[in-house]
């Protein structure tokens, strides 16, 4: 009897040490810290809204909806006739203000000089004159041998003499002094703003090409040649397509382990086994609730924080709307310094 109460007490204690050391194990694992934060989310790309920078007639387009194209390649032209008449003109009209500024740099002519002093010359010839004249109407009249009309038309003849003598010097000082500086500075100034023009016109004259901003593939082609267009109507909308990023939403409770530069991976169900690398490069500093788009049980009703994860997209397999799956491992992971085009776009 006393043996079978040992055993019933010994098979009691084995029953309480199994059961707390199950209890114990379960417990550390509700309590096990977690190794990574799972969120899901959907592909976003980029957009270009392509359009010239002035008004005029569509002449031609060089892609297709469909088509990848290469940062500075060609897409579109404007009819270029008006443009390339524009720079003529301004060209012609600075080589003008050129020669005038570099008249008035050169100064009087050594022969406008002369003629200066020779036209000097014949004003003091005639003051001369006149003034002999004067005093022999003068004598006369004196005499009362000629009328005083005729005495007054010598003094008239004088006077008229000497302001033709003192234009005649004034107009040979001028000369051997040349151009004002303020007309050169104005000349200059003017010639600046021919060349700006001359500038304008030439890269409105440019702007007659559309070139792709960057490297990305054409989703929509909205004109056709012989439509007008205007900087407010694009002519095409680009997508680029590298890099992409995930948008999806974060639990709060997790936002204090996920930090910016952190490395991701993202599984898509299009590609099954295949695991795209990306990176964290976007956390909202709002919190929100948590849209309709994400259908999980457990955040239909937290708070959380919109993410962007960046994944470079070399082979364009991630595309826009796909719905894809984003693992952020929390540990050995440390967030890295992303350069300004990781994808070397």
């Amino acid at each position: 009897m006393a043996i079978s109460r040992k055993k019933r007490a010994l098979a009691l204690v084995v029953v309480l040490i199994v059961a707390g050391a199950v209890a114990y194990y379960f417990l550390s694992r509700n309590h096990a810290p977690e190794k990574t934060v799972t969120i899901y989310g959907n592909i976003d790309i980029r957009q270009v809204q392509a359009a010239f920078d002035d008004n005029g007639r569509l002449l031609g387009l060089r892609v297709q909806e469909g088509d990848r194209v290469k940062k500075g390649q060609l897409l579109a032209d404007l009819d270029p006739v008006r443009f390339q008449d524009a720079v003529d003109k301004d060209a012609a009209g600075m080589a003008a203000q050129e020669q005038v500024l570099a008249r008035l740099l050169a100064g009087s002519r050594p022969e406008e000089i002369a003629e200066a002093r020779a036209e000097a010359a014949a004003a003091q010839a005639t003051l001369s004159n006149a003034e002999i004249t004067w005093q022999r109407q003068q004598s006369l009249a004196a005499e009362q041998y000629v009328p005083k009309q005729s005495l007054d038309n010598a003094a008239a003849a004088l006077k008229t003499a000497r302001a033709n003598l003192d234009h005649a010097q004034q107009a040979l000082t001028l000369a051997i002094k040349g151009p004002r500086k303020e007309d050169i500075a104005a000349a200059r100034q003017q010639l600046q703003a021919d060349k700006a023009g001359l500038s304008l016109a030439r890269r409105e004259l440019t702007d007659t090409r559309l070139y792709a901003p960057e490297d990305g593939v054409v989703q929509d082609r909205i004109l056709e040649p012989g439509d007008m267009v205007s900087p407010q109507t694009p002519v095409f909308t680009l997508a680029l397509d590298n890099p992409v990023w995930v948008r999806a939403y974060l639990p709060e409770k997790a936002l204090g382990q996920v930090r910016l530069g952190m490395k991701a991976t993202i599984d898509s169900d299009s590609f099954p086994g295949k695991s795209f690398s990306g990176w964290v490069g976007f956390i909202s500093p709002t919190a929100e609730f948590t849209p309709k788009t994400v259908q999980t049980t457990e955040l239909r009703t937290e708070l959380v924080y919109r993410v962007r994860v960046y994944a470079c997209n070399p082979q364009h397999r991630l595309r826009l709307g796909m719905p894809v799956t984003v693992h952020i491992p929390l540990i050995d992971n440390q967030p890295q310094k992303l350069s300004a085009h990781p994808c070397g776009n």
